[in-house]
C-alpha cells in the first residue's frame, strides 16, 4: 500500500504518503490564497522525499471538507485527476475527522471548528479521536454557544472565537499526515470510506448575477 494523502479544505497545503505502516513523507504550508500554486510541488516534494514516484501510489485520500469552495476544489480535483491517471481508487475523509484524530485530547465529548469565514465556523462534535457524534454543519458561534457549552475545541475555528471556545487545543489547521493515517487505519479495519465528493455546506460566495445591465445598443 502507498496512499497519497492530500487537503486543501482549511488555509493548509498538506500532502503526505502513508506506506500501509506509517506516514514516510509530509509537507504543510498555510497559505489560504494559494492553494493551487502550492499543491503540485508539494506532492512532488514528498514523493523525492520518501525516493519515490508518483506511479507507485496504490490508493488518493483528499479531505472532503467542509471548507470554502475555490480551496477545497483544488485538493479534489487534483484527487480525481491522479485517481484517473493512475487507475487508483480515491477515498474521502472528512476534514474535521482528521483535525479530531489528530488532537491530543483526553477529555471527551469534544469539539473540531475550523474557520468557514463570514464569521462563522466549520464545526462537529467527536465522542472521541475517532467517532463523530454530528454531522458537520457551519454556524455563527453565538448561535451554537449553549452546544459547546464547557467542551474542549480543536482548530482554527476555536481559536478565533474564544468566547464561545474558551477551551481551546491545537492542531490550528489538518494535517495530511493525520488524514492518511486515519484512512489507513479504516482501510484496513475494512470500513469504507466516503466517496471523494465536496461538503461545501453553503453557496459559493460567487453569484450570478439576477439582472443584467443592458449594455448593447437597442
Amino acid at each position: 500500500m502507498l496512499l497519497l494523502a492530500l487537503d486543501t479544505a482549511t488555509p493548509a497545503v498538506t500532502v503526505a504518503l502513508h506506506d500501509g505502516h506509517d506516514v514516510i513523507a509530509s509537507s504543510s504550508q498555510v497559505d489560504a490564497r494559494r492553494h493551487g500554486e502550492l499543491l503540485l510541488p508539494a506532492v512532488d516534494r514528498v514523493l523525492a522525499e520518501a525516493g519515490l514516484t508518483l506511479d507507485a501510489v496504490t490508493g488518493v485520500v483528499v479531505g472532503i471538507g467542509p471548507g470554502p469552495y475555490t480551496g477545497l476544489r483544488v485538493g479534489l480535483m487534483t484527487a480525481d485527476t491522479f485517481g484517473l491517471v493512475l487507475g487508483v481508487p480515491v477515498h474521502g475523509v472528512c476534514t474535521l475527522d482528521g483535525l479530531a484524530f489528530a488532537a491530543d485530547i483526553d477529555e471527551s465529548p469534544f469539539v473540531v471548528a475550523t474557520d468557514a469565514r463570514r464569521k462563522e465556523v466549520y464545526w462537529a462534535r467527536y465522542a472521541d479521536s475517532r467517532t463523530r457524534l454530528t454531522d458537520p454543519a457551519v454556524d455563527r458561534p453565538a448561535d451554537i454557544a449553549d452546544q459547546v457549552a464547557g467542551l474542549p475545541a480543536v482548530g482554527a475555528g476555536a481559536l478565533l472565537y474564544p468566547d464561545t471556545f474558551p477551551i481551546a487545543h491545537e492542531p490550528e489547521h489538518v494535517s495530511a499526515a493525520a488524514l492518511a493515517r486515519l484512512a489507513a487505519e479504516k482501510l484496513a479495519a475494512g470500513e469504507e470510506l466516503p466517496a471523494p465528493r465536496p461538503l461545501y455546506l453553503r453557496r459559493p460566495d460567487a453569484q450570478v448575477p439576477k439582472n443584467y445591465k443592458v449594455v448593447t445598443p437597442k
